[in-house]
């Protein structure tokens, strides 16, 4: 671990449940959407939030 204090853990499981959030609404919107050009950008923008998620996570140690 990257001796991570409790205050830096607290903002980083905050920011992975913000990007959790993210990327399922804009998957759930990518699914919905009738125009093939928005949902398609909608998985992108889920994959860019997948992306930081992992990141992120891999900061505190996780293998996800």
């Amino acid at each position: 671990m990257n001796n991570l204090t409790a205050k830096d853990l607290d903002v980083l499981s905050q920011i992975l449940t913000g990007e959790e959030i993210a990327c399922k609404k804009a998957r759930v919107y990518a699914r919905t959407l009738t125009d093939v050009a928005l949902a398609s950008e909608m998985e992108r923008i889920a994959a860019a939030h997948a992306e930081r998620f992992t990141a992120l996570y891999s900061l505190i140690g996780g293998k996800k």
